[in-house]
């Protein structure tokens, strides 16, 4: 019993902390020119719970976030796409996970590129136009280098917490 509530205890104390990283990165001014490009600050926390515990709880903490984030700062809309990205992601990053030989970087990496292309596969349903795909280099791109960045944070901060 002490054991669940322990566990409920951080996944609160996760969520918390992905949200706060989420709105501290809506104050960062990020001026790429492409509309989607965000460092993803709040998936160090995902990733984190991902490496320590399930995809389950991982996936519950991103929900959480997602819906939070959206309903404080933004619309509909950011939550679909954020919804999107994040499920793909998780998905991708889960199978990488299982499977042996990736790191906590080679994870990352993929959830950020993977994250970019559920919110692009939404933008085209959403508007019915392909034409939004002509952002997926740029998109790609800033998805590996952040996923390098969150993917190292991640890294340090599971040598250093201890569950």
């Amino acid at each position: 019993m002490f054991m669940d509530q322990k566990k409920t205890a951080f996944m609160g104390l996760f969520a918390a902390a992905a949200i706060i990283l989420g709105y501290v990165e809506s104050l960062i001014p990020f001026f790429a020119g492409i509309p989607g490009i965000k460092l993803g600050l709040a998936n160090l926390a995902v990733l984190f719970i991902l490496e320590k515990y399930t995809w389950k709880e991982a996936a519950l903490v991103s929900v959480v976030r997602i819906l939070v984030l959206g309903f404080l700062f933004g619309n509909m809309f950011s939550i679909l796409y954020s919804l999107a990205g994040a499920a793909l992601s998780l998905a991708v990053m889960t199978f990488m996970q299982k499977k042996s030989g990736f790191t906590v970087m080679g994870i990352s990496v993929s959830g950020g590129v993977f994250h970019n292309i559920g919110q692009l596969a939404v933008a085209a349903l959403i508007v019915e136009n392909f034409g939004v795909l002509y952002y997926a280099p740029v998109l790609l791109v800033s998805g590996v280098i952040t996923g390098l960045l969150i993917g190292f944070l991640t890294q340090e901060v599971l040598k250093r917490v201890r569950l």
